[in-house]
């Protein structure tokens, strides 16, 4: 490194990522047996501590701290682990003769069975592999079927016709699947890329169709609520009352929070699904596979019920978000309809509001005169008895005539008084509504 120059901090992590998971290399004759066993992402550590104490029981090296892969020499087999984000694969090898009956005795039966029992997970695949070298005998297609104990497998030349591969993708009675890999000129490193491969296509498999079972199960359950959409749709012309348009958008909710919760169900499954689905296709084109007259390649085995199912979810998936779409529409719509119709009744409050504010000033303004007559009445009655008063001590006055002049006098007093002092009682109200 010239001198001055840093290391970025993550470098060396990501400079050893593509090195992190190698192939194995195999020698001709090989025997195995490979588990993929289902668990949650946080079931790394305990995966790793699993690892960790079958390589004790051996004096193997374990695993390192935050390890998700490792390779270890056993006594009388070999050890392939990997972590993956939602399963844990192992793959116990052996290189040893192939006996006279194929996938007898296999590798697993050496593997402590009390370990195998403390595996955290659930068995998702398990095949018995059994790797045979070129000067093998060569097989009767007649006995495939027998050896593969199913006449429904898949079987092509493979690696440039490097090699001939026959999987049943199947879970026979004692619950593994097979796969034979006929060697012809493989070299070790390719030989071990070559079955990591095609393990790696069953458990992919097996994994893009948990999915599935999902898709299956809420295709009811997407028709019924696509029915119940189209019927409050159909109601929506019909509704009169405000309180009908409010209990159908009600039943709207209820609707969309069922879709929701689907979707929440299975949107991390068919995403997942689609990943996996591709990763498949991916690894079948690595195969290079060349027909073997008489028997179906892996990518049309594939062809003809792993891509319908895929379509399947595809389909469920597709249904579900333009369900979410259209119950999101027709909320939007009725939710417009309530909004009018409130708007509306708004309308007409206002306007009722404004007759009986109408209707108020017209009183008031009644009340207010008959105050100004009896206010009038009560002050020009008080003027009379001071110019009675004021006769009494000699003045030359008449009380009838005083009265009667004051009344024009006082009246519009008195008017324009309680006019101001409506003015101000007024503005006092608008200045506390402001």
């Amino acid at each position: 490194m010239p001198a001055g120059l840093k290391d970025h901090e993550l470098r060396q992590e990501l400079a050893a990522e593509v090195h992190a998971r190698p192939f194995m290399l195999l020698q001709a004759p090989e025997r195995a047996t490979h588990l993929a066993l289902l668990t949650d992402e946080q079931a790394a550590e305990g995966d790793r501590a699993q690892v960790a104490a079958l390589c004790a029981r051996y004096a193997a090296a374990p695993p390192a701290a935050d390890a998700n892969f490792h390779l270890a020499e056993l006594d009388g087999f070999r050890l392939r682990w990997e972590r993956h984000t939602e399963f844990s694969t192992y793959t116990f090898l052996a290189c040893e003769p192939i006996p006279e009956a194929r996938f007898s005795a296999p590798v697993i039966e050496r593997v402590p069975q009390d370990w195998l029992a403390a595996l955290p997970g659930e068995i998702l695949v398990a095949v018995h592999v059994e790797v045979e070298p070129q000067d093998s005998v060569e097989l009767d297609p007649e006995d495939l079927p027998r050896i593969l104990g199913t006449d429904n497998f898949a079987g092509a030349q493979v690696s440039g016709g490097a090699a001939n591969a026959f999987m049943n993708f199947a879970v026979l009675e004692d619950g593994y699947g097979r796969l034979l890999l006929r060697h012809k000129r493989l070299k070790p490193r390719q030989a071990g890329r070559l079955l990591q491969r095609l393990l790696e296509v069953e458990t992919y498999r097996m994994m893009a169709l948990l999915a599935l079972p999902l898709a299956r199960r809420y295709g009811g359950v997407l028709s019924e609520a696509e029915r119940r959409l189209t019927a409050m749709t159909g109601k929506m012309t019909e509704l009169k009352a405000l309180e009908d348009e409010r209990a159908l958008l009600g039943d709207l909710t209820e609707l969309s929070s069922e879709v929701e919760k689907v979707q929440a169900a299975t949107a991390y499954r068919f995403g997942a699904a689609r990943a996996y689905f591709e990763l498949v296709n991916r690894r079948i084109e690595e195969l290079r596979e060349e027909r073997i007259e008489g028997y179906q390649t892996f990518s049309e085995f594939f062809g003809r019920r792993l891509t319908p199912a895929m379509r399947t979810c595809e389909a469920v998936g597709v249904r579900l978000a333009d369900l979410s779409r259209r119950v999101a529409r027709v909320g939007q719509l009725l939710r417009t309809r309530v909004d009018v119709q409130l708007e509306a009744q708004n309308r007409d409050l206002l306007e009722s509001m404004d007759r009986r504010v109408k209707l108020q000033t017209r009183l008031q303004e009644t009340v207010e005169g008959f105050s100004v007559v009896a206010i009038s009445y009560y002050l020009v009655s008080l003027i009379g008895y001071a110019a009675k008063s004021l006769k009494s001590s000699g003045l030359p006055l008449d009380p009838a005539l005083v009265m009667g002049l004051s009344i024009p006098v006082v009246a519009l007093l008195v008017w324009f008084g309680v006019r101001r002092l409506r003015k101000l009682a007024t503005r006092s109200v608008e200045r506390q509504e402001k």
